[in-house]
């Protein structure tokens, strides 16, 4: 599929899917006119690369990863360091929940002053 389609079937921008080989995180074949060309394959690896994004990794560290995960080649430097990104997006997690936490607690409070008038807040 042309890079048109793959950004279309993965919601992702052609600049993004450029940059993404600019990274070495995706591959194309070139046409003899010099057009990208993908593999089916290529809307999981976005899709794959999306949610790594998303988890906060960089390009540099989803590049490291991506070998293990496409390959299944694996090294103990790469175990730690996929545990450490899980320990990291834990704490991130747990930041969220707090956060949401926080929210809940404002938003109760604001429903009661909203039905009642009373002060969101107590003198």
């Amino acid at each position: 599929m042309r890079i048109g389609e793959l950004a279309t079937r993965t919601g992702v921008s052609v600049r993004a899917l450029r940059y993404y080989e600019e990274q070495n995180l995706l591959a194309s074949e070139r046409s003899p006119s010099g057009q990208r060309h993908y593999p089916d394959s290529a809307v999981n690896r976005v899709q794959l690369i999306q949610q790594l994004y998303a988890a906060g990794l960089t390009s540099k560290s989803i590049s490291e990863l991506l070998p293990c995960v496409v390959n299944g080649e694996a090294t103990s430097e790469l175990l730690d360091r996929l545990s450490a990104e899980r320990d990291r997006i834990d704490s991130r997690i747990g930041d969220l929940v707090s956060a949401r936490d926080r929210l809940d607690t404002v938003i109760t409070t604001a429903t009661a002053n909203w039905r009642t008038g009373q002060r969101c807040r107590p003198q």
